[in-house]
């Protein structure tokens, strides 16, 4: 029994895997022409289908919109009856139908048409009346369901939803879409603690260990074990920062035989301090302090900045989940 569930099981996996290697194949200009139509809209992306293609809808607009893609699901009954008002001129309109010939969206069709809205077919049909309508139709027809009686939507909607997945991140890579972008729509659940900026977990205004190269280095050690994070920035008269003393430097110093009580902190301190941007990942914050097994980070607003703006510890990062 267990081993023919599991030859079931890779049979059905067999199946779907070959019906998204199928509408591989038949990537044509008309994914091009889809992609253009989209970047073009001055709207939204109206994605439409009815049952099973419904679902998988969702899933199309919910994956365009959280990859800079706005998007949104129109239920076709619903556009029927009264929810078109969500649409816009400026809009695109993806339709899914595996016949082509869904009633409710080939209701819909002379609508947008009218509308002005361009039309995106996914179907399974070429020659079907929502075909016939499109500007742009993408075939996601398979040759048979992973369902052994062959009717449930099974291999078809998975086809659709690996077009649609294929749509989303073609679209977002030629817009250009980062990490920081993610992020911003990304703020809650462990991705968005993955996601976080420098900025949302940096140490900043008088928590920032700071003080002037002239200063005696016994005052510095002050500094370091008030701000408890093992550090301190070093700054010149116009706030710069020049360099960083470690409670690792002091450990160092002693052992190499200074006077820790007639030496200055510019004398000692560690110069070109690593540094980081506000904007970064809290991850690649993480990745730099590995790099250079180091704890802290000096932030700043930019690149071409040498007043730093925060300080972000190892502690900070791990405690927040950042992994």
């Amino acid at each position: 029994m267990e081993n023919d569930r599991k030859k079931r099981a890779r049979r059905v996996l067999a199946v779907e895997a070959s019906a998204i290697e199928g509408v591989r194949e038949k990537i044509d200009e008309g994914f091009g022409k889809a992609i253009d139509l989209i970047l073009a809209a001055k709207g939204k992306v109206v994605v439409s289908g009815m049952g099973k293609s419904g679902l998988i809808g969702r899933k199309i607009a919910s994956t365009m919109a959280s990859t800079g893609t706005p998007a949104f699901f129109l239920h076709p009954a619903d556009g029927i009856h009264g929810d078109l008002g969500m649409v816009r001129r400026g809009d695109v309109v993806i339709a899914i139908s595996n016949s082509g010939e869904t009633e409710e969206i080939v209701r819909l069709l002379p609508v947008f048409k009218r509308v002005g809205l361009p039309v995106i077919a996914l179907t399974g049909r070429s020659e079907s009346t929502l075909a016939k309508y499109a500007d742009a139709v993408l075939d996601v027809g398979v040759p048979k369901e992973a369902c052994s009686l062959g009717l449930a939507p099974t291999a078809s909607t998975t086809a659709t939803l690996a077009m649609g997945d294929a749509l989303a991140v073609v679209l977002f890579e030629e817009k250009g879409f980062s990490e920081e972008d993610f992020a911003d729509l990304h703020p809650g659940g462990a991705l968005g603690r993955r996601l976080q900026t420098v900025a949302d977990l940096m140490h900043t205004g008088d928590e920032i260990p700071i003080v002037s190269s002239e200063i005696p280095l016994t005052d510095a050690l002050l500094v370091i074990s008030a701000k408890r994070l093992g550090v301190t920035g070093v700054v010149d008269d116009g706030g710069n920062l020049v360099g960083v003393i470690t409670d690792g430097d002091i450990r160092r110093m002693t052992q190499a035989g200074v006077d820790l009580y007639k030496a200055n902190v510019g004398e000692v301190m560690s110069r070109s301090p690593k540094r980081i941007r506000a904007t970064e990942l809290a991850a690649a914050a993480l990745r730099k302090m590995e790099e250079y097994t180091i704890t802290s980070l000096f932030v700043f607003e930019s690149a071409s900045s040498t007043k730093p703006v925060g300080i972000v510890h190892i502690h900070d990062l791990l405690k927040a989940g950042v992994g």
